[in-house]
């Protein structure tokens, strides 16, 4: 299995945050080693970025990492770019740990390189969890899934699927959280990385939808609890330094 983080310097929301510091670390070196953590003997974990500053960051404390293109404008372009520059093979499984989440479980990330091993028909693998609370399902920022009984998705949307007549109840349907975690066999992401936005990835600012619309399988493993939010702003950015032991 190989591990590839994706990271990208300049966020609109909290610019620099591969390098922002946490508890003396760049954010990057906290998510590499919970990739680390993830390994088992024959594994590899990957750096890709968009700005030197990174890779020169990452060899300060040991990681491999690329270089990859500043166009690309989706973590799936990034990725594919990477294996085809690493020359891995087409059935080789890679997952996708975002380049954010610096207190994403590691079982996390090696449980969704295996259900994809293990579901031969799925080009990809990612992970849900049960939300517990109404105004989650109705944010937009919280990303839901639908999964068929097979345990392969139906649709991924912002808005509240399914929808509820007569409001959201959450004792009669377990609405899912998405957890952005994904795991791709290498000529998936080829297949993906030269296919162009479709309109319902558009519209959603999804970049999975572009694998639901070419008729790809997502399986869809429902965890127990959802991971620690990742860093998209200087708020969570506080919020990870607190609970890491860093204070402010």
């Amino acid at each position: 299995m190989k591990i590839v983080i994706p990271a990208r310097m300049n966020s609109s929301r909290l610019p620099g945050k591969p390098l922002a510091d946490i508890c003396g670390k760049p954010m990057i070196q906290h998510v590499w080693e919970r990739a680390q953590e993830a390994e088992i003997p024959g594994d590899q974990t990957v750096i890709a970025a968009d700005d030197e500053a990174i890779i020169q960051a990452a060899e300060t404390f040991g990681a491999l990492a690329v270089k990859t293109a500043e166009s690309h404008e989706s973590g799936t372009d990034r990725i594919a770019e990477v294996a085809a520059l690493m020359g891995w093979a087409p059935g080789e499984i890679v997952v996708n740990l975002q380049g954010d989440e610096p207190l994403m479980p590691p079982a996390f990330v090696r449980m969704v390189g295996e259900a994809l091993a293990q579901n031969k028909d799925a080009a990809l693998a990612t992970a849900s969890c049960a939300i517990t609370q109404i105004a989650d399902v109705e944010n937009p920022n919280i990303v839901k899934v639908v999964s068929g009984v097979d345990g392969t998705a139906l649709y991924f949307s912002r808005s509240p699927v399914p929808f509820a007549r007569g409001g959201v109840d959450l004792k009669r349907f377990s609405y899912q959280r998405h957890v952005g975690l994904y795991a791709y066999r290498v000529k998936t992401l080829e297949t993906l990385s030269k296919m162009p936005p479709n309109a319902i990835e558009q519209l959603e600012c999804l970049e999975q939808l572009r694998a639901l619309a070419a008729g790809m399988k997502i399986h869809v493993s429902e965890v127990a609890e959802a991971p620690p939010h990742g860093v998209d702003t200087k708020a969570d950015l506080i919020a990870v330094r607190k609970t890491l032991g860093g204070g402010l």
